[in-house]
């Protein structure tokens, strides 16, 4: 009897073993990928159980206040600076949702692995829906503003630049098991985990936080901070898995080819900050921006292993850190998730 559980006869006729958690891997694992324990990586499902924590929906926060302030107390600076925030962001999200869906989840043979990135595909779907809600109820021109990726350059450079980073890993004769097609996947997402979401996710909504800190559209930014709340377990996760990869093949990373991942993100950050901050506001300026850039892009290097990028950088916004965890026990990106609110409005300080 106790035979039956260790090997059986499957209905091909072959004998079917076990599954061991052994044989799992990131990718390239021999592990049953419809299986989901024994677990390999319990990490990837406490991501998962933790996400699910963080349920919510932009119909759960009022945006009363933000449509008066938007027509009433913004000015044109600070109206350009959210406009163009949310342009980006809605394309951003779309490409991040794309990415995960279509380049990462497939290529990963542990499911808990895949469960968490099946949250994460959604996640980023809702985070696109909280961008339409914003602009419907402000009433904003949909049309303009989300063709504003196409038509505003320095908007269109940083979509350009992702988008050639991440398309090359969703071809569909992408193998794995090469070393150059590997390399080029690991490459892939440690951009996508580090800077994409670690870096210029983590340091865009700062703009409209800003705003926030002076009493102003409060609805976007809560919502905002809902949404950073689950970019930084994203990013998290996705270093996380780069670590493992890193640890598990043999992996040939390109000091030249990181360094010009760096500069190129940066050159692209720099561009956008000059333009949505073209005219300063009121406790932030484009210099602030592109200097906080530098001081989390050497944050995630140094969680990646890598050397920092930026050395001296120093933080222009010491409070952003708060933004992703509301009630402010600690930083659960560098350490663990402490508290998880679910739903509905959260209270300010």
């Amino acid at each position: 009897m106790a035979g039956m559980f260790t090997e059986q006869m499957g209905v091909t006729g072959k004998v079917m073993t076990a599954v061991n958690s052994n044989d799992k891997r990131v990718i390239n694992g021999q592990g049953d990928v419809n299986q989901l324990a024994p677990f390999k990586y319990p990490w990837a499902w406490e991501y998962f159980l933790n996400a699910n924590k963080n349920h919510w929906t932009p119909l759960d926060i009022n945006m009363a206040q933000d449509v008066h302030d938007y027509n009433h107390t913004l000015t044109d600076s600070e109206k350009h600076v959210y406009e163009n925030v949310l342009a980006y962001l809605t394309t951003s999200d779309i490409l991040a949702m794309r990415n995960i869906g279509l380049a990462v989840m497939e290529k990963m043979t542990a499911p808990e692995l895949q469960i968490y990135q099946a949250r994460q595909v959604y996640e980023e779907a809702l985070h696109t829906w909280t961008y339409q809600h914003c602009i419907e109820t402000l009433g904003l021109d949909q049309a303009e503003i989300y063709n504003r990726y196409r038509v505003v350059p320095e908007i269109n450079q940083k979509i350009q630049v992702a988008n050639r980073r991440l398309e090359d890993v969703m071809r569909s004769d992408m193998d794995l098991t090469n070393q150059d097609d590997l390399n080029s996947f690991v490459m892939s997402y440690m951009f996508f985990s580090g800077i994409f979401e670690g870096s210029w996710f983590y340091n865009g909504f700062t703009p409209i936080f800003s705003l926030q800190r002076r009493g102003l559209m409060k609805g976007t930014s809560e919502q905002l901070q809902y949404i950073m709340r689950d970019e930084v377990m994203h990013a998290s996760f996705g270093i996380r898995v780069v670590k493992q990869i890193l640890l598990e093949n043999e992996v040939r990373l390109d000091p030249k080819a990181i360094r010009q991942m760096w500069d190129e993100s940066e050159a692209a950050e720099a561009g956008y900050a000059r333009y949505i901050l073209r005219d300063p506001i009121l406790g932030y300026n484009a210099d602030d921006h592109i200097e906080q850039f530098r001081f989390i892009a050497n944050r995630r290097a140094r969680q990646l292993g890598l050397e920092e990028p930026f050395p001296g950088a120093q933080s222009r916004t010491p409070w952003l850190d708060e933004q992703a965890n509301m009630k402010k026990e600690k930083n659960f990106f560098e350490t663990r998730v402490t508290e998880y609110q679910t739903g509905g409005a959260l209270k300010w300080d």
